[in-house]
């Protein structure tokens, strides 16, 4: 594994620790609350992010175990809208996102390096290699953590 591979492992790794850390001391009523109109609530952000964590390591998965295996987009509205994200607990969303990554990590660390330039074919975005798609579930979760903040800054008692 080369340095930068070690990185984004570091920061997969890290990413939900970020994201526990983001939504400490928030009330069940603000992790429910819309504070910013036609914004995701903190809770269906969080959602979003446990339902495609899996997603991910199921692409950097078929990428090491198959030949440039199909790797099928996913709508996140579709799934916003039918798998009751108010419903959901927080703790378990983001024990999801910890016990993926852990195993996703413990997975990456085994391969030899080759496997690194495996590539699947996305069904929306082309081909993308194992590395790309490393960063992906990253960048994801990078992508979010501040909205989450800016969530936290509506709120009127902070």
């Amino acid at each position: 594994m080369n340095p930068r591979q070690k990185q984004l492992l570091s920061d997969y790794l890290n990413g939900s620790a970020k994201l526990a850390e983001a939504v400490q001391g928030m009330t069940l009523e603000q992790l429910h609350s819309r504070p910013i109109k036609d914004k995701w609530t903190t809770m269906e952000l969080v959602c979003h992010l446990a339902d495609f964590e899996p997603v991910f390591a199921d692409r950097m998965k078929r990428v090491i175990a198959l030949e440039q295996p199909m790797l099928l987009g996913a709508d996140e509205n579709q799934f916003a809208r039918h798998l009751a994200y108010q419903d959901r607990n927080i703790t378990e969303e983001i024990a999801l996102i910890n016990l993926v990554r852990s195993q996703m990590a413990r997975i990456l660390n085994s391969i030899p390096e080759d496997f690194w330039l495996k590539t699947g074919v996305h069904s929306e975005k082309g081909p993308l290699s194992l590395e790309n798609l490393l960063e992906k579930a990253v960048g994801h979760m990078d992508h979010h953590l501040p909205f989450i903040a800016e969530k936290r800054r509506a709120f009127p008692n902070k």
